[in-house]
């Protein structure tokens, strides 16, 4: 699998972080790509959470928590991702004190592309480019929302 990895020094408490990552169901309010998401399960938050993020392209995918622990860390598996060049896809969120009042988080994605070698090589290139912009674009709207309260 491929990997791509951003991190943040966020002005934060981990608590605080914490907070709005455990809004599950709200990706939207940090995601600044995600234009909605509708709840798929019973559970909104925690183990066995799943979502269906709709993109501003019009696209769509679904993403479950298949590791879940509290106030540390958030293990999110992508399917049903039609519409983007990927077979699997994993996220990795972490978050880690930094000093009093701030944390750093760690926002992973391991992906395994279509189309064979031509695939690995778009992935570990243009791909991985274009990921890094997403996680960084979802630390800074975390940052933002956080900072807002």
């Amino acid at each position: 699998m491929i990997q791509a990895q951003r991190s943040a020094d966020i002005k934060a408490t981990p608590e605080a972080v914490w907070g709005e990552l455990s809004r599950f169901m709200d990706l939207a309010d940090i995601a600044p790509l995600v234009a909605s998401v509708d709840a798929l399960s019973e559970v909104s938050s925690g183990l066995g959470a799943k979502r269906r993020c709709h993109f501003d392209n019009g696209t769509s995918l679904v993403e479950e928590a298949i590791t879940w622990e509290d106030g540390r860390m958030i293990e999110v598996r992508m399917s049903e991702m039609d519409a983007m060049p990927l077979h699997e896809g994993v996220a990795k969120i972490t978050v880690e004190p930094a000093g009093i009042g701030h944390c750093r988080v760690i926002w992973g994605l391991s992906y395994r592309v279509k189309y064979g070698p031509l695939g690995w090589i778009l992935g570990q290139t243009l791909m991985k480019m274009m990921m890094g912009k997403v996680i960084d674009g979802n630390l800074k709207g975390l940052a933002d929302k956080v900072a807002a309260g």
